[in-house]
């Protein structure tokens, strides 16, 4: 069972409000009846999201936040108070940007793109705005033409920033994008070329695609 990730538990307990999954190591975590798929009983497999609820208990969900731990997503701020920000995950729950964890002060209503990673110090599920901090942190192993992931994350004079499979940063250039792009999309691209200094271009077609 991973915390910020979604997991396949088994459910071991039905009960009026809600069922508990088996969570291992004789662990259950309570997923809330609203959540509950239909005909479901003891012994039967779900897919879900496990978080730590305001009181520090785990629990699960079958809702699907915008980012998991270990991607990056655009989200809103919905509040600001003396811990930090708080942003709309998708889920129940918000989600925290301790003050350390944030570029410049977050203010209500504005979008932010931010990573979201488990704290290994009190294993809460928290998001920080310090992005670089997270990527280009391992070689960029990429062979030409690879198709990866990638999250548009910024525009420049000369194309568009893009983070490629939640650990590097790339670049397109303006000159060969050929259709609409806006901050926060998702789509496949493609490898075109590592740099020397470790500077990663990529296409959004494949490499001798005829347009």
């Amino acid at each position: 069972m991973e915390i910020g990730k979604y997991n396949t538990l088994t459910i071991v307990k039905d009960l009026d409000f809600g069922v508990y999954l088996d969570g291992g190591n004789g662990l259950k975590i309570l997923l809330p009846a609203r959540y509950v798929p239909k005909n479901v009983k003891p012994g039967i497999e779900v897919e879900v999201f496990i978080y730590h609820d305001n009181e520090g208990r785990l629990i699960a969900t079958t809702d699907r936040p915008y980012a998991i731990a270990g991607e990056f997503a655009f989200m809103t701020v919905k509040s600001v108070n003396n811990t930090g920000a708080f942003l709309d995950w998708g889920i129940m729950k918000d989600l925290l940007v301790p003050y350390r964890e944030q570029k410049v002060k977050m203010k209500e209503d504005r979008v932010y793109l931010v990573y979201v990673h488990v704290d290994h110090v009190t294993q809460r599920i928290v998001a920080s705005a310090r992005i670089d901090k997270y990527l280009d942190n391992v070689l960029p192993e990429y062979a030409p033409n690879q198709e990866v992931d990638l999250l548009v994350a910024e525009e420049t004079e000369i194309g568009y920033k893009v983070i490629i499979n939640n650990l590097h940063w790339g670049l397109v250039y303006r000159n060969e994008i050929f259709r609409p792009l806006e901050l926060g999309d998702r789509l496949k691209g493609y490898i075109k070329e590592v740099r020397e200094d470790e500077k990663i271009d990529v296409s959004i077609t494949p490499l001798g695609y005829k347009k």
